[in-house]
């Protein structure tokens, strides 16, 4: 159990120290090539329209989806799916072969229940 609590600390300190990578690459990189599609300075600034003194800012809607999708995608590419196939091999490799006979101890003694009060009277 101690090695669970480790792997899931490790799991946090990683994914935090992950997550701001992820989030330096959208803001200093996506989200000023999304921003200049639209003319303005950040994409929470386009789409921008007022009512009564409200704003209403689509674009900040759109910014923060965008940023969830790419850090989502970001850490299924570079650290879901790249464990998953280390697990696929490691699993290959330790498959046991089957044994000459197909029934476990304990399924054998059940057999052997069963067939003994089959035969009672």
């Amino acid at each position: 159990m101690r090695g669970n609590v480790v792997d899931l600390a490790v799991a946090v300190v990683i994914g935090a120290a992950f997550g701001k990578i992820i989030t330096a690459v959208v803001d200093g990189l996506i989200n000023p090539l999304v921003a200049a599609i639209f003319g303005k300075p950040s994409l929470s600034e386009a789409m921008v329209f007022y009512v009564n003194d409200a704003k209403f800012s689509i674009g900040l809607i759109a910014q923060e989806a965008l940023n969830f999708l790419f850090v989502a995608a970001a850490v299924y590419f570079f650290i879901v799916y790249p464990l998953n196939k280390l697990a696929e091999r490691r699993r290959r490799g330790q498959e046991p072969e089957p044994a000459d006979d197909p029934l476990t101890t304990d399924q054998q003694l059940l057999t052997e229940i069963r067939d003994a009060l089959r035969a009672r009277p």
